[in-house]
């Protein structure tokens, strides 16, 4: 996966042991991908991790695709 100054997602070491998540969160950029491979949309997905911004989540299924 790649990870850019600017990107929605972040990587620290110091959290959650360096796994992918969204920034300001410790919400895995995973869970998107899961939640949307099991039919959730991104409405949804948001309504469980309030914590996440609709904008970078948008950004990372951009990137994604």
């Amino acid at each position: 996966m790649l990870i850019l100054d600017h990107s929605p997602v972040h990587s620290d070491p110091e959290i959650m042991g360096g796994t992918p998540v969204f920034r300001n969160t410790r919400v895995p950029a995973q869970t998107l991908v899961d939640y949307q491979s099991d039919d959730y949309t991104l409405e949804q997905f948001l309504e469980f991790f309030p914590s996440v911004n609709q904008d970078d989540a948008a950004e990372f299924l951009k990137v994604i695709e």
